[in-house]
């Protein structure tokens, strides 16, 4: 997920389509640069304050924009070609731009810094709710999740067991959902939980690493083609910043608990190679039935019944080919020409569909994608439409084609986990 920072960080990591970004930096150092902050990033307080001070370390004067980058109103994400008009247009270099390694497009033509702030999404819970950490408080067994539409939140979200979500629009109602108890638990970016607490200070919550690949970020500082100079110059400033405590110090509040972030780094390299732990228990290989409650939306999705497959259901080359060009127009925007990850994660490779040992199945991402897909217009293909751009996908991370078309029942009935593999 479309992925808006509004929705934390907003999940953007390279705009691997930047290579138009206009670039005002000289390929010599300028003396005087423009800032811009993400739009609604919880951090932007940090982002400005980092930004004086690794400019005034480095012995640039800086003036901050008025107007974030893509901060035009709309809640669409932000596509290469905005962000290329914002650079051109508001400013040099931007503070606060979220970087992960599973949405690293390798060909981006921006260059950034060195990370200033190792941060990630978590799960938060209100303090002593007991609830939030059992598998009965509802009826049907199931807590409620909120998460951020269209973020990684909601990427982490699906991947819990036995829950319901409650999908709200910006990182703060996602917070506000767990304070207001519309939901037992959140996953939320941590920033925006730190972001919260100082506008409510007698709010308090339990935190937990999520372990899932969509929640490991960093920020950093990012600019176009032609600034290896000024990048150089603030890599500089960072070091020195770092070695003698004020990046510490300015950083100290943001950054994930000690003991968090400890039990992050030791599960990191795990999660690609065994399948994702969740917060309440090991996935199960049987069906699941979601509800999803979208705030201020009409109710998406339902419950699901679907069959005990095994195998990946069969489509065909006219519906990759379909499904390619449906792909083109509407999921390109945010998740990449091939597929790599842009403002939104990559739909390829082991952090999408892995060798072996998926948590997600064929079924669970179809049920998102068709009710959930394309962000700024949810549901708007048929059927076959989104038939097809699931076939799309399965080509593309090494299923064969088949003679028999995938149907919508068939496609949403699959339990079988997404494991890429080559094709015989």
């Amino acid at each position: 997920m479309n992925i808006r920072l509004t929705q934390v960080a907003l999940a953007s990591a390279l705009v691997a389509g930047a290579a138009q970004v206009a670039v005002h930096a000289a390929a010599q150092t300028p003396s005087s640069v423009r800032v811009c902050t993400m739009p609604g990033s919880p951090s932007a307080e940090l982002d400005k304050s980092v930004a004086r001070a690794v400019l005034s370390t480095a012995g640039i004067a800086g003036t901050f924009a008025s107007r974030g980058i893509d901060d035009n109103g709309d809640d669409d994400g932000i596509s290469a070609r905005e962000l290329s008009k914002s650079l051109q247009r508001d400013c040099d270099v931007i503070a606060g731009f979220p970087r992960s390694s599973v949405a690293d497009g390798s060909d981006s033509q921006l260059l950034f810094s060195q990370g200033y702030l190792h941060s990630g999404y978590v799960s938060i819970a209100l303090r002593g709710d007991h609830a939030a950490n059992t598998s009965v408080a509802a009826p049907d067994g199931k807590i409620t999740i909120a998460a951020t539409w269209s973020s990684p939140s909601q990427l982490i979200a699906v991947e819990q067991k036995n829950a319901r979500f409650d999908l709200e629009t910006t990182s703060r109602l996602t917070v506000d959902a767990v304070a207001k108890r519309r939901a037992q638990r959140a996953i939320v970016w941590y920033p925006a939980v730190v972001a919260y607490r100082r506008a409510h200070p007698q709010q308090h919550f339990d935190v937990a690493v999520a372990e899932s690949p969509y929640a490991d970020w960093n920020l950093v500082f990012a600019s176009g083609p032609g600034t290896q100079q000024l990048q150089k110059r603030i890599d500089g400033a960072l070091a020195r910043l770092r070695s003698d405590g004020r990046l510490a110090a300015l950083t100290r509040n943001w950054a994930l608990p000690a003991t968090i972030a400890t039990v992050s780094a030791t599960t990191r390299a795990s999660l690609v190679r065994s399948p994702a732990r969740y917060l309440d228990g090991p996935t199960q290989p049987s069906p699941r039935a979601n509800v999803w409650r979208v705030s201020g939306m009409p109710a998406a999705g339902g419950f699901i019944k679907v069959a005990a497959t095994t195998e990946a259901p069969s489509f065909d080359h006219d519906q990759v080919a379909h499904g390619e060009h449906l792909y083109a127009d509407s999921c390109a925007k945010c998740h990449g020409e091939k597929l790599e990850g842009n403002t939104a994660p990559s739909l390829i490779g082991p952090a999408f569909a892995p060798a072996a040992n998926s948590h997600l199945t064929i079924g669970g991402i179809y049920q998102y994608m068709s009710t959930n897909m394309p962000a700024d217009h949810p549901g708007k293909m048929s059927d076959e439409e989104y038939a097809d751009l699931m076939a799309f996908l399965l080509y593309t991370n090494g299923y064969d084609t088949g003679n028999a078309k995938l149907t919508a029942q068939a496609a949403q009935s699959s339990t079988t986990p997404l494991n890429a593999g080559p094709r015989h």
